[in-house]
């Protein structure tokens, strides 16, 4: 019996692009296409498929976030994550939603192909061509950017939009030492602000996404 898979993209290239793909592969089948994350849901459940391919970019939404929808409401669902991202953030991202697979769109066929087949007999677990490097990475780069628990304190306080102000009266200390610790922190991120402090801190995994605010 042929795998059934639901693509949902934005792009109608790359639903046709799958689709002939699938068609050209017997163990595969695409029975159903959404757009956009607002009538994805419907779909899926109408069509029920064995694994669904997600854009990270769709016209309304955030791709990740249904992904995450998705595998709380279909725990057996295969979901493939497809990107044109290639950013270790995403990858991190897709593994947190509890993804099946993560591939890039211009990722070799077989690449593409294999990560479906996973999906359909191993939902729960996930896989990605660069995991391994990736990890590597962000294990390097979380030892140079080791945060001393006060600059966590304070990199906390930041992403819930606490003023300097405010964070000195938190931390029981002057301002000044309050905008000391800011700028230090900004410093060892490489930022000159909140907002590319947040940035960075999410990008090499010391927040997680849903936590970061401009």
């Amino acid at each position: 019996m042929a795998i059934r898979v639901v693509v949902v993209d934005g792009h109608t290239l790359t639903r046709y692009g799958l689709t002939t793909l699938a068609a050209a592969h017997p163990d595969l089948e695409v029975v159903a296409e959404a757009s956009t994350a607002a009538e994805a849901p419907a779909v899926i459940a109408a069509a029920a498929p064995d694994v669904v391919t997600v854009a990270v970019g769709l016209p309304d939404a955030d791709g990740l976030r249904l992904a995450r929808d998705l595998r709380d409401r279909h725990p057996s669902l295969g979901i493939v994550v497809l990107t044109a991202q290639g950013e270790d953030d995403v990858l991190f991202r897709a593994l947190e939603t509890g993804a099946s697979a993560f591939v890039g769109k211009t990722a070799p066929v077989e690449e593409i192909l294999c990560a479906i087949r996973h999906a359909a007999v191993a939902a729960s677990s996930f896989t990605a061509a660069g995991l391994a490097m990736a990890m590597a990475r962000r294990q390097s780069t979380t030892a140079r950017l080791a945060l001393s628990p006060r600059e966590r304190e304070v990199l906390a306080l930041l992403q819930d939009g606490v003023s300097i102000p405010a964070i000195a009266r938190t931390l029981y200390v002057s301002p000044s030492t309050a905008k000391t610790y800011v700028s230090r922190l900004y410093e060892k991120l490489g930022a000159s602000n909140r907002a590319q402090a947040l940035m960075a801190a999410l990008r090499n995994g010391l927040i997680r996404n849903d936590a970061a605010t401009a």
